[in-house]
């Protein structure tokens, strides 16, 4: 199959970039576009656009790209979640902006809006409204959508969570109508903190229910799958503790039932679960990466690939016989070097809103026709960024001291030879569960456009390698994360990318700790560090972060840091200010809960006692844990920017090829 490209659509080609390189807020904008969807008859576009502070919902009539409606919510919410409930209705959740390092935190109101800006219709919301409205108030309850059923054409099914105890929640199968917030309740969870799947027929058929504790009470995630019977009774079908951990994802139109089957030690395998014995059969499984994603056929919901991404992502075919195999292929062959995916379609599966994406273009929409054969552009999330100008993500693996083979990418400045760089340690958040990923990364091609190399190592404890991998953070933030960081650094020492003489170590979240206490660790090997949104001592964390607030919060404190004060201390940065001999800039969000800045102040007095006074702290108001707003953000890395030109600069600023 011969693919043709088409190049009309919303975004013109940008500009070729001077020699000097772009300003800050080229690079801190966000992107003009969260998603898209088609209509399931194909008549209508929708798109989520960026209006700075807020994101609004824009409906495009797919034939001429006219404008048909832009949704917008009051109070300066933000449109997110949105689908096609049938053919010209959609149903959409509203969140509020407020961290780079966490999502968008959503209100729980739902609304529905038909594509031409006709019946308007608040769903769900809290608070109290008139007598007619009072059927749609929520109390206690929390509403997020399982499935639009794209046949009707105003009906949706929702999971309803509600409390049950002070670590437990409840959850239910909701039918809820679109116009009239009619709500009917269709099915029970078994059990707390579960999960619900529907079949093919749209019926609750699975929960997955996880606890957060082992036999001992102890901190530790696990979970159970149970099926629910023709007899309306949920029956266990695979227990956690038994070694094998199963879950369901989905199950597509033809009645296949897809799931992940772990040992709760290496990388799931991926596969399917047989309907009459429950028995799990494999279809793909990586010694060594978990699946980031998998590639599902627009008509039928059948997996045709999954894709694995230990370094640069690559696509592996679970299904080479299916009809889409050679759709897919043949997408993904015009765009090589690029990841190619599927983002939504219509109901008959003849036009395919196409995403594409790399470490150098930020993301950019096609719609596939399949009786043309033609993949006509749509539109870029970043219209101003040139890819052709824009910064290689090098993956790489190295052995540290242990012998463990770690995983993680080099971005290089554009036009280097990749030698003797300047050189930005950039460990990521979590530290549990997080990881960095290949792809197009604003922070990283600031930084390379001024000349810095920037090394992002997946240590130990990064998720996306298996859970005996992620287990291993647990009381070693300290002692092996940081030589999983250390080891990282030295390596790109020995391979001769890095000067060893201008090398800096900057984090957010978790990567604020790291970038503290990696110098504290090993003094000398950094010039500078930049801790922004950080957590630097356990007991502030345990008294004012949002994690600290539940016992189930407080079990994972205790199994990440330590359940002693002496553990405790001995984790904390805090407590080595008199051994942070470098330069230090702090930067803080003063309404963050995650991460409060008492932190970022309290590490500021410790080090100014230690006659280390940082050179710079920012608390930013307005802003949580990351900064969101874009005159904050340039005010931060412009700050960011100079601290390092004055310890490891002057940045190479590579001229434009």
């Amino acid at each position: 199959m011969k693919l043709a490209l088409a190049t009309l659509g919303l975004a013109a080609s940008v500009v070729a970039s001077a020699a000097e390189p772009p300003p800050v807020e080229h690079f801190m904008r966000h992107a003009t576009y969260s998603s898209a969807r088609i209509s399931p008859n194909g008549e209508y576009l929708a798109i989520g656009v960026d209006r700075g502070g807020q994101d609004v919902l824009t409906v495009l009539r797919l034939a001429d790209l006219s404008l048909m409606k832009v949704n917008i919510l009051p109070d300066e919410k933000s449109v997110a979640g949105y689908e096609w409930v049938g053919d010209d209705r959609l149903i959409f959740t509203a969140t509020r902006k407020v961290g780079s390092f966490e999502l968008p935190a959503g209100t729980g109101e739902w609304y529905a809006v038909n594509a031409d800006g006709s019946q308007p219709r608040p769903i769900i919301f809290y608070g109290n409204r008139g007598a007619s409205q009072r059927g749609k108030n929520v109390g206690n309850e929390f509403f997020s959508l399982l499935d639009p059923l794209q046949d009707d054409p105003r009906n949706v099914l929702m999971i309803s969570s509600y409390a049950r105890s002070a670590d437990g929640a409840g959850a239910e199968l909701v039918q809820v109508d679109t116009v009239s917030g009619t709500r009917k309740v269709l099915a029970r969870a078994p059990k707390e903190n579960c999960s619900l799947q529907i079949d093919e027929k749209k019926q609750a058929r699975f929960a997955v229910c996880g606890r957060a504790r082992d036999e001992q009470g102890k901190y530790d995630p696990n979970s159970d799958l149970y099926r629910l019977g023709e007899d309306g009774k949920w029956s266990l079908v695979a227990a956690g503790t038994s070694g094998k951990q199963l879950g369901v994802r989905w199950t597509a139109k033809d009645g296949t039932i897809y799931a992940y089957e772990s040992d709760r030690k290496a990388p799931r395998a991926f596969g399917t679960i047989d309907r009459a014995t429950g028995e799990f059969r494999k279809l793909f499984q990586d010694p060594v990466s978990e699946l980031s994603g998998v590639i599902t056929s627009p008509q039928d919901d059948k997996a045709l690939a999954v894709i694995t991404a230990a370094g640069v992502p690559k696509i592996h075919m679970v299904d080479e016989q299916h009809p889409d195999a050679e759709l897919y292929a043949s997408l993904a062959a015009a765009f090589p070097g690029q990841l190619v995916n599927f983002s939504s379609a219509t109901r008959d599966g003849k036009k395919i809103i196409v995403s594409v994406y790399s470490d150098k273009n930020p993301g950019e929409l096609y719609l596939y026709d399949r009786d043309s054969g033609k993949a006509r552009f749509l539109m870029k999330g970043r219209e101003w960024i040139d890819p052709a100008q824009s910064a290689t993500m090098r993956a790489f693996s190295f052995k540290n001291r242990e012998g463990m083979t770690l995983y993680g990418y080099l971005t290089i400045p554009k036009g280097s030879d990749g030698k003797n760089l300047p050189l930005i340690v950039n460990p990521h958040g979590g530290p549990m569960g997080p990881r960095d990923s290949w792809g197009y990364n604003p922070e990283t091609q600031l930084f390379a456009s001024r000349g810095y190399a920037t090394l992002q190592v997946n240590f130990r404890g990064s998720g996306g390698f298996g859970k005996a991998f992620e287990d291993m953070a647990y009381g070693q933030w300290r002692t092996g994360i940081m030589n999983d960081v250390i080891d990282a650094t030295r390596w790109a020492i020995s391979e001769g990318i890095a000067d060893g003489e201008r090398i800096c170590i900057y984090g957010g979240s978790f990567g604020g700790y790291a970038a503290l206490m990696a110098p504290a660790r090993e003094q000398g090997l950094y010039k500078c560090a930049v801790g922004y949104v950080g957590m630097y001592d356990a007991q502030l964390q345990y008294k004012l972060s949002d994690t600290g607030e539940s016992a189930d919060g407080r079990r994972y404190l205790d199994r990440a840091f330590g359940a002693t004060r002496e553990e405790q201390d001995a984790m904390s940065p805090i407590t080595y200010a008199d051994q942070i001999k470098l330069p230090v800039m702090l930067a803080a969000g003063a309404r963050d809960r995650r991460c409060p800045p008492e932190h970022t102040e309290a590490m500021f007095a410790a080090l100014e006692r230690a006659g280390n006074r940082p050179e710079d702290m920012i608390i930013q108001s307005g802003e949580m844990h990351g900064f969101y707003g874009v005159e904050n953000r340039v005010n931060l890395y412009t700050k960011m920017l100079a601290f390092f030109e004055k310890h490891i600069g002057p940045g190479q600023r590579v001229a434009a090829n």
